[in-house]
């Protein structure tokens, strides 16, 4: 989750609410690519999530960063959470979840470049400490009262928040991991095109990157537990957002629905107030109880967009958010596959011309289908295995029109990061099913292989 957003002035008026997000466009050459992926630590003795202090911890993992490999610290209260270092940040998770949020870079071959050198310096520090790390979408055996709670006041705020609405907000806090893309846009209507293919096609990335089918140390039902989690969380802030399906969708009706979501906190002076529930428009008149009298900066509002979690969601940027944690390969292959759909003009309006006769019914029932049964499901008379196939077709063409190379000219674009979900959609197997395979097959039920043979 995002850390607090620093700089801008009060807010004087409404319309600079939209103009903020507007002045994320860029022009196309400015185009980047910011990936974001989480991870598990546990302890290799006890097999036990990171506590935050002690010597196999997480404070453990980010001073070892930090002395290493020339991260910066950030605090909080004078803990340590986080680190910073050339545009990319390292970041924790409510869970102790280590997130690297990348810096913004030209090409996918720099970005996968950029995790694999994180995982490294990872290993390298959690090899000397006793950890080890593992990517997957939903804690496999570790029960919520084991997962430990990092010092950060906006979790605080927010684990109090989630036990009053919808059913599983705190494990989703506590107990998943994802890989996310964020790419930007050059206009209104660049975005709005976008976000339409991004929020349309979220299904197709949930199945093919399905990799929580375990949960209490048992499988759970689903393909994608952590998808399932989102389809039953906070109805406010979550969901395909069909508004962005109507005439008219931009920039302010983006503003009218954050708007409308409840607020969690406002970060002053280095400490999270209390605003859970109430109203940045009460905010904007300078009537927010927490608060009375004052009026937000741009940098509240920067942090309330932060709140708000659809598929897809939009800051100065896109943020693709369909896609459980797992092994490197999907790291490199997520980036891919939104790249090669969106920054292609000709890959872009083949991906709309898929999805623009669905309905909201069609676009929920994918949704809810690719949580339950990753390739295998179905709705509206769409198999997701052939949508994924086709999906996969525009993005690789998308990519060849690129025509990125890598490796000094010796790759001549940056196709070949596709392979993985290709062979996946080949086969007709996700990471899910490799792993249910594994636990009902060789492993003869015991989870607790999955550590051995899936971590980082």
């Amino acid at each position: 989750m995002s850390i607090p957003q620093q700089g801008g002035g009060p807010i004087e008026s409404r319309d600079q609410l939209a103009d903020y997000i507007a002045s994320g466009e860029k022009p196309r050459d400015a185009w980047r690519i910011g990936t974001e992926h989480e991870k598990f630590g546990y302890s290799k003795a006890q097999k036990l999530p990171l506590p935050y202090e002690g010597d196999c911890s997480i404070t453990a993992m980010l001073t070892g960063l930090q002395e290493r490999f020339g991260w910066s610290p950030v605090l909080e209260q004078d803990k340590i959470i986080g680190l910073e270092r050339d545009g990319a940040n390292v970041s924790l998770e409510p869970g102790g979840q280590l997130e690297l949020s990348g810096a913004p870079l030209e090409t996918i071959h720099q970005t996968c470049d950029e995790v694999n050198q994180h995982l490294s310096e990872v290993k390298a520090v959690a090899d000397r400490i006793g950890a080890g790390f593992i990517g997957l979408g939903a804690a496999p055996i570790w029960s919520q009262d084991q997962m430990p709670m990092m010092p950060k006041g906006r979790y605080r705020l927010m684990t109090d928040y989630m036990s009053r609405v919808g059913t599983l907000g705190q494990q989703m806090m506590y107990r998943t991991c994802t890989v996310q893309v964020n790419l930007d846009y050059a206009s209104e209507a660049d975005m709005v095109q976008k976000l339409r293919v991004a929020l349309a096609l979220q299904p197709v990335a949930t199945a093919l990157f399905a990799n929580s089918p375990f949960l209490d140390g048992k499988p759970n039902g689903m393909k994608s537990w952590r998808a399932h989690i989102w389809q039953n969380l906070d109805e406010a802030r979550t969901g395909m957002l069909p508004f962005v399906f109507e005439d008219g969708f931009g920039y302010d009706a983006w503003v009218d629905y954050v708007l409308n979501v409840p607020m969690y906190f406002v970060y002053r002076d280095g400490r999270y107030i209390d605003a859970l529930g109430q109203s940045f428009r009460d905010f904007l008149d300078g009537r927010l109880p927490a608060l009375p009298g004052e009026v937000p900066t741009l940098s509240d509002w920067a942090d309330h967009l932060t709140t708000v979690f659809p598929e897809a969601r939009v800051k100065k940027f896109i943020e693709m958010r369909g896609a459980d944690g797992g092994p490197w390969r999907r790291l490199c292959a997520l980036p891919a596959l939104w790249v090669g759909l969106t920054y292609d003009q000709d890959a872009l309006d083949a991906a709309w011309d898929l999805v623009k006769g669905w309905d909201h019914e069609t676009r929920e029932g994918l949704r809810a289908a690719a949580g339950r049964d990753a390739l295998q499901g179905e709705a509206g008379g769409i198999r997701l295995h052939d949508l994924a196939r086709e999906v996969l077709a525009i993005a690789e063409q998308g990519l060849k029109n690129r025509a990125f190379p890598g490796a000094g000219g010796l790759v001549p674009d940056e196709t070949h990061f596709l392979n993985a979900l290709k062979e996946s959609v080949d086969s007709g197997k996700v990471p899910a099913d490799e792993l249910l395979e594994r636990y009902h097959g060789d492993w003869q039920g015991d989870l607790s292989r999955i550590y051995a043979e899936y971590s980082y």
